[in-house]
């Protein structure tokens, strides 16, 4: 399988030369996502209204790289200010529970300014098999289970 670069046109990919999403196969890597509308440059208040737009981004990458929601796998939350874990945590458990992934959340200082949180995800793209959607399986090795 080729690899494949997503861009969402964030100012922050172009000045360190990096894609928003690499697709390689059926693995779907989100880069560190903060809550800015790429569009605008606009950031809103708040680290709820932040985890929102940064989903919403996040969403808009794993949808131009085959993926969805539902198909992350692992996911990383930067927060900055201890406080604003249960509520960032509440906006994770209200996008991403149903894909019940793997989840690791890290207070520590944001290289954006104002940026409450930045999120990052790893996506398997789901499968048809027999007419249904199901997730594909692999063993360490890559062979499907």
């Amino acid at each position: 399988m080729t690899r494949r670069f997503v861009s969402s046109g964030s100012r922050w990919e172009a000045l360190a030369g990096y894609s928003r999403a690499v697709v390689d196969g059926d693995w779907v890597f989100v880069s560190g996502t903060v809550g800015q509308d790429f569009a605008t440059g606009s950031m809103p208040a708040g680290a709820i209204a932040q985890a929102e737009q940064s989903l919403d981004n996040i969403e808009a990458a794993l949808t131009k790289a085959g993926a969805k929601l539902t198909d992350v796998v692992r996911v990383r939350v930067y927060i900055p200010r201890r406080a604003d874990v249960g509520a960032v945590s509440g906006v994770i458990k209200r996008r991403l529970g149903a894909a019940r992934a793997a989840n690791t959340t890290v207070c520590a200082p944001l290289a954006v300014t104002g940026a409450r949180v930045e999120i990052e995800v790893t996506a398997l793209k789901s499968r048809a098999r027999t007419g249904a959607a199901t997730r594909v399986r692999r063993r360490s090795d890559g062979k499907v289970l």
